[in-house]
């Protein structure tokens, strides 16, 4: 966006990209997405065939597969909302900010109970998890980039933005799970050679 022009230039559009960037909510999502890559990499939930005692709870790891896969959710309706009925949807059904709000935090809770009775007594919850997420990020993609397509043809004003911030999160959960899943394929192919011994 600085292509357009300078911020100096004093063009409404850098101004509006430099008043965003200092507006806390969007360091807030930033700081939230690296805190969740964070856990998700260095989160273990490790179960051994004699005795089943993880490392950690596994409702950490619930909670924050719950909260990617509520912005999934979250960002997948708000783009097939505007995609369909348009720049009514906002305001419609989210007249205020506390709608939105009580509907994250909603989501955020279905999806943790979701997970929590459905991993709790299973031995792979992490990479169980990442699969969850990999696969809701495929079809949050696969719902927003239309509706983008349609929001731009019918010259929408703030839908467009709306179904940007839905292809965003859907990549971005994307690259998530492909990182740790990564690491779990390393992990894996390490485990499966035989160790050293030492002479």
């Amino acid at each position: 966006m600085f292509i357009i022009g300078p911020p100096n230039s004093g063009s409404s559009v850098s101004r509006d990209i430099i008043t965003a960037y200092h507006n806390g909510v969007v360091w807030t999502w930033l700081a939230i997405f690296l805190l969740v890559q964070a856990l998700l990499l260095f989160l273990s939930v490790e179960t051994s065939f004699k005795r089943l005692e993880p490392r950690s709870h596994i409702l950490v790891s619930c909670t924050v597969a719950a909260l990617l896969m509520a912005v999934l959710t979250a960002a997948g309706f708000w783009s097939l909302g505007f995609g369909v009925v348009g720049e009514g949807f906002g305001r419609a059904f989210f007249p205020t900010d506390g709608t939105v709000l009580v509907f994250c935090v909603g989501l955020w809770l279905v999806w943790g109970i979701l997970f929590y009775f459905y991993f709790r007594n299973s031995s792979a919850v992490i990479t169980r998890l990442v699969s969850w997420l990999l696969r809701g990020s495929v079809l949050e993609l696969l719902i927003a980039a239309p509706c983008h397509i349609i929001v731009r043809r019918r010259n929408d004003c703030s839908a467009p933005v709306v179904t940007s911030f839905g292809i965003a999160t859907g990549l971005a959960i994307m690259l998530l799970s492909f990182g740790p899943s990564v690491l779990f394929l390393y992990k894996k192919r390490l485990d499966a050679y035989p160790p050293r011994l030492s002479a």
